[in-house]
């Protein structure tokens, strides 16, 4: 797949989007190499608009997926979409729509599948005999406070099931959208059942708007962790990911993050595995050209990839891939443990109660006791 360390011919910025283009995956047949055919830039007049969300049904054939990484905190996840309409532009999760036949770029963005069926599920695999409770991440590989929840409320009913199974989870988002459930979370956070951890990538605002184009604004997520904390719900903040000469306020953002009463955190460095190591050298050739060819030098130092090599800025090692490797991963393991310990954070693990669990009901069936 090519690697360009340039933005292609009339590529421009999309108001609203992460990515510029619908970058080819790695499963297509008829993949080219863009080129120049003349037709207006999408600064000309009679360029079409900004591409709109389409979603679509899917009827998913399981809901609990299992993790075996050895650096990955939680065993078990669920996720209600795939896709994110957020647009992060570093997101992980986007190298997942090439098993779908759609772009990492803009179909990762603007084509999201919903599963419908994603509660029923759950509740049915919870309920199996021998089931044996273990924490359940939501949100590991999508943002399950997308715009498209506010609509179609699958992460509620995913509470609403676990709620009814007293089965311990955590969510992770970047959305204030997560407020509206306060209903569902607080009662079960004082079980310690349930925990909510809020990224917040930088305070920069012009920064996280083009990095994140439609997540919550820094100071909006920060005040969710207010909400949150108020309501008696435990969070944490993720400073992930650090991209080296982008983002350099780690300590402003842990600091801020402990003063609306987060108490834990936690961070990675930038990864760039499949297609995300194109689409992120786009990214940097639109909107820091000036800075593009250093942060990639140093996201290739971080993940040990020392030598001109094959153009690699990305090693999946267990060992490495997560917090980096060398003098630059080093100094931001100190940057990070010194703010921690300076603010208090992370000074007691939370340990969610898998000792209430009992297999919920079949859905429409109440509980007697």
């Amino acid at each position: 797949m090519p690697s360009p360390t340039a933005p292609r011919a009339c590529l421009q910025p999309i108001k609203g989007r992460g990515s510029a283009s619908r970058i080819a995956h790695r499963f297509e047949a008829d993949a080219r190499e863009a080129f120049d055919d003349g037709w207006p830039g999408p600064d000309d007049a009679q360029a079409p608009p900004a591409p709109r969300t389409e979603w679509r049904w899917e009827d998913a054939r399981s809901a609990l997926t299992r993790n075996d990484s050895p650096d990955i905190f939680f065993e078990r996840a669920v996720n209600p979409y795939r896709g994110c309409e957020h647009g992060c532009v570093y997101c992980y999760a986007r190298v997942t729509h090439s098993y779908l036949g759609l772009s990492p770029g803009l179909d990762f963005e603007t084509r999201i599948v919903a599963k419908r069926n994603i509660a029923a599920l759950l509740r049915r695999e919870l309920a199996r005999p021998g089931y044996v409770p273990s924490v359940v991440n939501i949100g590991s590989a999508t943002d399950c406070y997308q715009p498209l929840e506010r609509e179609l409320r699958l992460t509620r009913s995913l509470i609403e099931v676990l709620r009814d199974a007293r089965h311990p989870f955590a969510l992770i988002t970047k959305s204030s959208g997560v407020e509206r459930d306060i209903d569902l979370l607080a009662p079960l956070a004082g079980q310690r059942l349930a925990a909510v951890c809020l990224t917040v990538t930088t305070l920069d605002a012009r920064l996280a708007r083009r990095l994140e184009p439609r997540a919550a604004a820094p100071w909006r997520r920060l005040r969710t962790i207010r909400t949150l904390v108020d309501a008696g719900i435990p969070v944490g903040v993720s400073v992930a990911p650090q991209i080296p000469f982008l983002i350099v306020d780690m300590e402003q953002v842990l600091a801020a993050a402990a003063d609306a009463g987060a108490t834990s955190a936690f961070y990675s460095v930038l990864r760039l595995p499949w297609e995300l190591d194109p689409l992120m050298r786009e990214w940097l050739a639109l909107h820091y050209p000036e800075r593009a060819a250093r942060v990639l030098a140093r996201t290739r130092e971080l993940h040990g990839i020392t030598g001109p090599g094959d153009g690699r800025l990305y090693r999946s090692d267990f060992a490495t891939r997560m917090k980096g490797t060398g003098p630059w991963a080093d100094l931001l393991r100190q940057r990070f443990a010194n703010a921690c310990a300076r603010l208090g954070l992370n000074r007691e693990r939370l340990v969610l109660d898998t000792s209430r669990f009992r297999p919920p009901a079949p859905a429409g069936q109440g509980v007697l006791f």
